[in-house]
């Protein structure tokens, strides 16, 4: 039994069954072992290990020094904000660019759904025709190619590379990182870059791929997409974090400024490093990286190594979920340095009020109610005026309206009925555009003015679009003469011969047939304009002009669209006396110009410009440097604005330009103080000696004359010629500096007036830190450029540095703008001062001639009697263009006694120098304190007085 018992038991445990049960026994049992162990012995200690750990280093940005004026009032300064970013945390394939170009399209969305923007630090821009344009030449615009094609350096760009348009440079980025959709799915060749995408959309994105894949070569760097976004902003992309991979909200700081259009030609703005800053950047600071915020223009990139501070450091792990799970190795960064500025603030302020409420009394004083204004030969500049139809269209050509809110749905009565008046006028003008080249051909000098406009546009476009290649165009050839020059060709002949003279690219038209004929070029040219032309934005304005001037529109039209958009506002007893038509078209717009409703720049008519700089004669400090109009350099700092620059870009009024470091002129009459100043000391002239002016002088083949002619002002010496800006008396100096025995050489004469004109300072620029033109000092007709003629041509703040010399008789500085640094706690660190250039050693007996001279020069200005303080100046007009309004010039020094300040003021297309003077005047009461303030600056346009008509 025990036998049968055993052989049954061994049976039982050599089955399969049992074996398979007790390996399956022993399995559990490990598996149970391993879990407690994992889970319970050693669970903490795998949990940690299991997460992924990723070791980043990060830098830690230091804050921007701040800004101050000379009197520590803050001008720029740093502002805690959040900034939306993203990193390339997308898997590698065939379905990587689509994955990011979707995150982005819905990031973008939700950035703009709450009132921000998306960065734009990119060199390409949309204008208003809705197409890509680069926004930087030159150099710039080489180096931003070679970035763009992979090449170290522009020399290795190709002929292909370095002539593609923007639209072509921004297709070739779209298949890059696949910004568009397949025609055909799966086939590469059928890609549309764009498509699927507005032309905005497509640039944003392709901004941020750009940014990204510039930054494909560090591990775990974000790369920005919106700065300073609102607390909405973060909440929402907080909220749809799950599905927006790789973005993230970040802190950082926002750079700021106070009373920006004030100050924004002077301090600059922040952005974006580009690879050609990087570079040199990182020449003298190897710190520097692809993502760091530096000072594009102004003081802020002068003074970028001071203004930066220290980067810090720290080392970050963090977990597969993006968690930070530790952080070593911290080192805080290092604030940077502040910087004060000579410039006064407050009086900078001051000056660039008294300019814009002196710009609109002079458009007022200009405007007549009549529809158009023709120069003829017998018209003088200082007599043109501004026919209220001008202020009319400027409210459509200077965006001062909404144009494409008139096709809205939420338009109202006026913006629909105008818009539909333009719909109208465009069909139409299309429809004659196309029946004057394809059947008209009428010669350019027998078209309308309207048509004259519509094809010389047609042609620009032709040219800058590339289809006529103006490196091919022979500019002796008879045809062409007959079409720019002549203007007996239509264009329809001068462009069927600029396609038999292979001028034209037919790559650049929709021509499937390689050897399509002359005829069939042409068809295809015209399709081209006309469908180029329903885009353009200028043209679209044009017919506004036109619309106005055909009575479509009416001034009542225009100043309703102002009304109706709130561009506006006007009391309620106005407002009532308009709706019953108390009040003319005329007059509503000229009281909101006298109002500064709407702003001379807003309106941007001769002039709607205007420059001044202050200066301390004693120590060569600038105490206000002054541009008008300014803009907001807030919305250029922190990532740009891609709306407002684009805005700013087109304004015709030009903001972003400094008028008073950038733009150069002829001096006029202000140049006449170098003049004497050689005179004596070449010793042709003496302080006794007399020039008579018979008005006209006759010792050159073609005489010029002076302004009294056809009077004359009779026997002047040195201080006469100056009080009287005699023009005559001056090219007798200019003359006799030319002499060589009897003989007269006018080279000799203009390297006389040039080694003065250098002891000046005018030679050189002014030693300011910011951007500034270089001066010309004349290198033609000496007798002509003794009065600031010939090429002679500064910048206001050169003018600054020279009446400021003047001033204190002899002493030239090199201007300066900076006042001192100091570290964040105040604690100084450099004390500046302006070095001295060279001192002007001329006999006491000369300074007081030529100072007497500009001191009755003031005397005899009625405006001026009774100010409160001595002023000694010398006022200059400069012809530009002989049917635009000359140039008006001022410089002055005060008090007469003792000097303490000096002055440039130049208004561009002001009329007379008188004005110019006025408004110096007005800039002297405030700085003397001469005038309660709100007297001065009354917020309304300032009348002027209409100064004598002359050519000083």
């Amino acid at each position: 039994m025990f036998e049968n018992i055993k052989e049954g038991f061994v049976k039982f445990i050599t089955s399969r069954a049992v074996i398979v049960c007790f390996v399956l026994f022993s399995l559990a049992c490990i598996l149970v072992y391993r879990l407690f162990s994992l889970q319970v012995i050693n669970g903490e200690y795998y949990l940690d290990s299991f997460k992924l750990r990723i070791k980043k280093e990060k830098t830690i940005p230091a804050a921007r020094g701040n800004i101050y004026d000379r009197n520590g009032n803050l001008l720029a300064y740093n502002e805690l904000a959040n900034s939306v970013t993203i990193e390339d945390v997308y898997k590698s394939g065939s379905g990587k660019n689509a994955a990011i170009n979707e995150t982005l399209n819905r990031l973008i969305d939700i950035i703009e759904r709450n009132g921000d923007n998306v960065d734009h630090d990119f060199n390409i821009v949309l204008n208003d025709s809705n197409e890509y344009e680069f926004n930087v030449t030159g150099n710039s615009l080489l180096r931003f190619l070679a970035d763009v094609y992979g090449h170290s350096s522009p020399n290795d760009l190709k002929y292909e590379e370095k002539t593609k348009t923007a639209e072509e440079v921004v297709d070739d980025l779209c298949k890059t990182f696949g910004i568009g959709e397949y025609e055909t799915p799966g086939v590469s060749s059928s890609f549309v870059p764009r498509k699927g995408y507005t032309n905005d959309r497509a640039l944003k994105i392709l901004t941020v791929r750009y940014n990204m894949n510039a930054n494909s070569f560090q591990k775990y760097i974000d790369t920005t997409v919106a700065s300073d976004v609102s607390d909405q902003t973060v909440a929402d992309v907080m909220e749809n974090a799950y599905t927006l991979d790789g973005v993230s909200i970040e802190e950082s700081t926002a750079r700021k400024y106070v009373d920006s259009v004030y100050f924004s030609q002077v301090l600059g703005y922040t952005g974006k490093v580009s690879e050609e800053e990087l570079a040199e950047l990182q020449k003298t600071d190897s710190s520097y990286g692809i993502n760091d915020i530096v000072g594009k223009s102004g003081i802020e990139q002068a003074m970028e190594s001071t203004l930066q501070g220290t980067k810090g450091s720290e080392t970050v792990y963090v977990d597969n979920t993006g968690q930070v799970i530790e952080t070593s190795n911290y080192v805080d960064s290092v604030a940077g340095n502040d910087v004060y500025l000579t410039i006064d603030k407050d009086l900078t302020e001051a000056c660039y009020n008294i300019i814009e409420q002196s710009l609109a009394g002079i458009l007022v004083s200009k405007i007549q109610n009549v529809k158009t204004y023709t120069f003829t030969e017998t018209s003088s500049s200082s007599n043109i005026v501004i026919p209220i139809y001008d202020v009319y269209y400027a409210v459509f050509d200077n965006d001062i309206v909404d144009i494409d809110h008139f096709s809205s749905d939420k338009a109202k009565e006026t913006e629909s009925r105008v818009y539909q008046s333009y719909l109208d006028k465009n069909a139409a003008v299309l429809a004659e555009i196309r029946n004057e080249l394809l059947d008209k051909k009428t010669p350019y000098d027998h078209l309308s003015k309207e048509y004259q406009w519509y094809m010389s546009h047609i042609a620009a476009n032709l040219y800058s679009d590339g289809i006529i290649n103006s490196t091919l165009v022979d500019k002796q050839d008879d045809t062409y003469i007959a079409w720019t020059t002549d203007e007996v060709i239509s264009l329809t002949e001068y462009i069927k011969y600029a396609i038999a003279m292979n001028w034209v690219d037919v790559s650049k038209l929709s021509i499937d047939n390689q050897y399509a004929d002359s005829e069939e070029i042409f068809g295809q040219i015209v399709n081209y304009i006309i469908d180029e032309l329903s885009e353009d934005f200028d043209f679209q304005t044009r017919l506004y002009k036109y619309l106005l001037l055909d009575g479509n529109i009416s001034g009542t039209d225009v100043c309703n669209l102002l009304l109706e958009q709130e561009i506006v506002e006007i009391t309620e007893e106005e407002q009532s006396l308009w709706n019953r038509g108390g009040e003319s078209s005329y007059t509503f717009m000229v009281n909101r110009i006298s109002n500064l409703d709407i702003t001379p720049a807003q309106l941007a008519l001769d002039p709607c410009t205007g420059s001044m700089v202050v200066t301390d004669v004693n120590t060569g400090d600038v105490l206000a440097l002054v541009s008008y109009p300014g803009y907001d350099n807030n919305m250029m700092a922190n990532g740009v604005d891609a709306d407002y620059y684009a805005k700013l870009r087109s304004d015709n009024s030009n903001p972003l330009y400094n008028y008073a470091t950038q733009q150069k002129t002829a001096p006029g009459s202000t140049f006449k103080i170098v003049s004497s100043t050689a005179g004596l000391m070449e010793g042709v002239i003496t302080t006794d000696s007399v020039i008579y002016c018979g008005g006209i002088f006759e010792k050159l083949d073609h005489p010029p004359k002076c302004w009294i002619y056809p009077r004359g002002h009779g026997g002047l010496n040195v201080t006469g010629g100056i009080r009287n800006s005699c023009n005559l008396f001056f090219y007798e100096v200019g003359y006799r500096l030319g002499l060589v025995g009897n003989s007269y050489s006018p080279e000799i004469g203009l390297q006389k007036l040039a080694k003065y004109a250098d002891m000046y300072g005018l030679s050189e620029k002014s030693g300011i830190e910011i951007a500034e033109s270089e001066p010309q000092v004349s290198d033609e007709d000496a007798v002509r450029s003794a009065i600031g003629q010939g090429t002679n041509s500064y910048t206001t703040v050169g003018l600054a540095r020279y009446v400021t010399t003047v001033a204190n008789s002899g002493t030239c500085y090199n201007l300066t703008l900076i006042d001192k640094t100091t570290d964040s706690n105040g604690n100084l660190l450099e004390d500046y001062s302006s070095s001295v250039r060279n001192t002007v050693d001329m006999p006491q007996a000369y300074w007081n001639a030529i100072h007497l001279g500009m001191r009755q020069v003031v005397q005899d200005k009625s405006y001026y009697a009774n100010l409160g303080v001595s002023v000694a100046g010398k006022t200059g007009t400069a012809q530009e263009s002989k049917n635009r309004p000359n140039h008006s010039l001022f410089i002055c020094y005060a008090p007469y006694e003792k000097p303490e300040i000096a002055i440039a003021t130049r208004i561009a297309y002001g009329y007379t120098s008188s004005y110019a003077a006025q408004i110096t005047k007005e800039a002297l009461t405030y700085y003397f304190e001469l005038k309660d303030t709100d007297d001065i600056i009354s917020g309304t346009a300032q009348t002027l007085q209409d100064g004598a008509t002359n050519a000083d």
